[in-house]
């Protein structure tokens, strides 16, 4: 027989990969790459891994990634249908891989998407049941995009969703308060200070 697991809580970490938040990759030098480094995104991060693990969480990273030839980019999306000519989001190249002080270890949760939401069409859900987690504390960027599909989805799995808040940055600050109040009815807010993490 198999014993059942504890419920569980996770903290995910969302798209904090070199494309998207490392001051070399693309966007380190664009609006997203100047509010996360305003907003000091990477330290809060590291600094929440640290308050996770000790906690007795479980780590998981999320990022958005396509195979050689980009089968599964969409060719219409607003929000990828540029990658392959850019080059953006290349499984295996270094801009996929996450930011290197973001530490990982064996045992953490890993899902490669290829859409906005963590959820869509990935093995995030399995292994949430497998591991019986039940609440989820997130941050990452962007909040307009991924922290947004990350709560709603969520949400509406069941799971309990907690958003912190300062280790979030979008394109701007007006459209990373606008995100965040928008998903006020889905979630609740913490810090990277103030947040407890627990088991439910």
């Amino acid at each position: 027989m198999c014993n059942v697991k504890s419920p569980r809580s996770l903290y995910l970490i969302l798209d904090m990969q070199n494309d998207l938040v490392h001051p070399d990759g693309p966007s380190g030098k664009g609006p997203l790459g100047e509010q996360v480094q305003e907003r000091q995104v990477i330290d809060r991060t590291v600094h929440a891994i640290a308050k996770a693990r000790a906690a007795g969480l479980l780590v998981g990273f999320v990022r958005v990634g396509f195979s050689e030839g980009y089968p599964e980019c969409p060719e219409n999306s607003q929000v990828f249908s540029g990658a392959p000519k850019a080059g953006l989001f290349r499984l295996g190249a270094w801009g996929t891989e996450i930011h290197p002080e973001l530490k990982q270890q064996v045992g953490d949760i890993q899902v490669v998407k290829h859409r906005v939401s963590p959820f869509y069409s990935t093995t995030l859900e399995t292994q949430l049941r497998a591991n019986n987690v039940q609440r989820i504390y997130c941050s990452g960027v962007s909040t307009q995009a991924v922290v947004q599909a990350t709560v709603r989805d969520g949400h509406d799995r069941d799971y309990e969703m907690i958003v912190l808040e300062d280790a979030c940055a979008a394109h701007s600050a007006q459209e990373h308060a606008n995100s965040i109040s928008s998903i006020g009815r889905f979630c609740s807010f913490g810090t990277v200070d103030s947040v407890v993490f627990s088991q439910p």
